[in-house]
């Protein structure tokens, strides 16, 4: 009788323990509960695709296992085989768009997503846990967790400004695998400002040949820009990993690059900011962006085009001494520059709702008249929640970012110097996790929220090391603001899931600060590249 008590006794707390132990997926899941089995992930397990839709989903898969575990599986569509990663689709898999279950036994792994976009957020949970794994010679024994999850939010953003420094292709594509391995799905990409134009139209040569020449702290720089097939390429990239590249084509300020090139259409600056706006006075100027933003709209195919629309003030001092402007006034009653930074702004969103595409606006354009259902306005001004308010009470949907302690430019621990605070406020890694929308959005309006990002401005970012440095790992910290309700958030269980994901960041060559140990300088990349280089040569 005591021997059963004390298995009795022991099966219990094995169970207990079971049940106890946190998933070390980042962003938490909804229910997660780890069961006794493991799988044998090995060269001969086998990718199974239940439908040609999931084809994309199921490459992804293969490439990421092939790329970070060297196992080269194979796809079939042979639904009896055993020893396989089973990709389908469910609409019970989970409430709410993109939700999915995770299913892992001994015998196979079973990811069922209610929609392509779900499958890929499975396989996303599947990938952390096999990298948080030990491979050992070719075989990796993965826990046996069974999941059931959904996104809090539909948009879970990242912008990157290349406009102000150039990052490249090659960047991209890591940042991209990351935001899918923390299931981000809105790359909101800065292509056009002040210092360059980072994108190629055809019809307009001479925006990248003079352009897209020189960077925010050096105006000398050689000319850097995406062609339109290695956009293709960024997009066809993203749409595998379940992320919707959104481009931004800022107006009517921020516009000192493209006017370099096509002086004709620029409505002026000032000193600080020369030739800053394009020429809401100059007829000709709504053709010629029209026809740039048709160029963006086929290279896109998210059916969103960004037109910035905000500081436009910042570079106005030239508009009343144009004559078109004061015609333009006297025709249509405008009866300031405010009116007419307005009518401009309707005009070029006609141009967009007529390409079949929504219009996405800084907060700024809260107060002009868009069409309600076409229009998604970003609130960026954390100091001006007012318009927030107008934009949610004006009946905008809106994607939440403001400045603290969502601009990424901003610093993330007080002691540091180079980049951005606000006053003596800065971003730390808590407050991106912690950062509270109810308390700025009531229940009303909650509907309209469609999601969080973060951005980061480049003008502190010379180089891709001090891009990682400023993303991670508050990038985890957006994704879980971003995927996971409030009940299930906590924040030290969270950091407690990061510390584990550190050295991911490491084999990643990803020049990370470290929340933990904060004194610790990284490894410059290029110096752990060739040291690594160098010693795979010696063996």
């Amino acid at each position: 009788m005591n021997r059963i008590f004390l298995i009795t006794v022991f099966l219990t707390i094995k169970l207990f323990l079971f049940s106890q132990t946190p998933c070390p997926v980042i962003p938490a899941p909804v229910k997660a509960t780890l069961g006794k089995s493991a799988f044998q992930l090995n060269k001969y397990t086998r990718i199974y695709v239940g439908t040609a839709l999931l084809k994309d989903a199921a490459v992804y898969l293969q490439k990421e296992l092939n790329k970070k575990e060297l196992l080269p599986l194979g796809l079939t569509t042979a639904s009896s085989i055993p020893n396989t990663i089973r990709l389908t689709f469910s609409k019970e898999a989970m409430e709410g768009d993109e939700g999915y279950t995770l299913r892992i036994t001994d015998q196979a792994i079973h990811i069922t997503g209610n929609s392509v976009g779900g499958v890929v957020n499975g396989i996303s949970s599947l990938l952390q846990l096999i990298r948080l794994q030990k491979n050992n010679n070719g075989t990796v024994a993965i826990d046996g967790w069974q999941i059931t999850d959904a996104p809090r939010y539909r948009w879970r953003g990242f912008m990157l400004d290349e406009s102000r420094h150039f990052m490249g292709k090659e960047k991209v594509l890591q940042l991209l695998d990351w935001m899918a391995f923390y299931k981000l799905n809105r790359f909101h990409w800065h292509l056009t400002d002040e210092p360059a134009w980072r994108l190629e139209i055809r019809r307009y040569p001479r925006l990248t040949l003079v352009g897209s020449a020189g960077s925010f702290t050096n105006p000398e720089a050689p000319a850097a820009c995406y062609t339109q097939q290695q956009i293709a390429e960024v997009v066809h990239y993203a749409a595998q990993r379940n992320i919707t590249v959104i481009p931004e084509i800022d107006m009517p300020g921020h516009a000192t690059a493209a006017n370099r090139a096509y002086p004709q259409y620029s409505g002026g600056g000032n000193a600080q900011h020369p030739d800053f706006t394009f020429d809401p006075g100059n007829e000709h100027t709504y053709g010629y962006l029209t026809n740039i933003l048709r160029e963006v709209n086929m290279l896109f195919p998210s059916g969103m085009i960004h037109l910035g629309g905000d500081e436009v003030s910042f570079g106005t001092d030239q508009w009343l001494k144009n004559d078109g402007i004061r015609k333009l006034m006297e025709g249509h009653s405008l009866k300031d520059l405010k009116a007419v930074e307005r009518y401009f702004m309707e005009r070029m969103a006609d141009s967009v709702y007529g390409m079949n595409a929504k219009l996405l606006v800084w907060d700024e354009m809260a107060e002009v008249n868009l069409p309600k259902d076409k229009t998604v306005i970003f609130w960026w001004r954390h100091d001006k929640p007012a318009q927030l308010k107008m934009a949610l009470d004006r009946g905008y949907d809106v994607v939440v970012c403001p400045r603290l302690p969502f601009y990424f430019d901003f610093v993330q621990d007080s002691a540091h110097r180079m980049g951005r605070k606000w006053g003596k406020g800065y971003s730390p890694l808590k407050d991106v996790y912690s950062f509270n929308l109810s308390a700025l959005v009531d229940a009303q309006h909650q509907k309209q929220v469609q999601g969080l990002q973060a951005n980061l401005w480049t003008e502190t970012v010379p180089n891709a090391n001090r891009m990682d440095y400023l993303t991670f790992p508050r990038i985890a910290a957006l994704a879980e603001a971003a995927w996971t309700r409030d009940e299930f958030k906590n924040y030290d269980d969270f950091t407690g899931r990061l510390k584990k994901q550190l050295p991911l960041y490491r084999d990643d060559d990803i020049y990370f600060y470290n929340p933990f140990n904060p004194s610790e300088i990284p490894e410059p990349v290029y110096f752990r590249k060739d040291k690594r280089n160098l010693s795979a040569q010696e063996n």
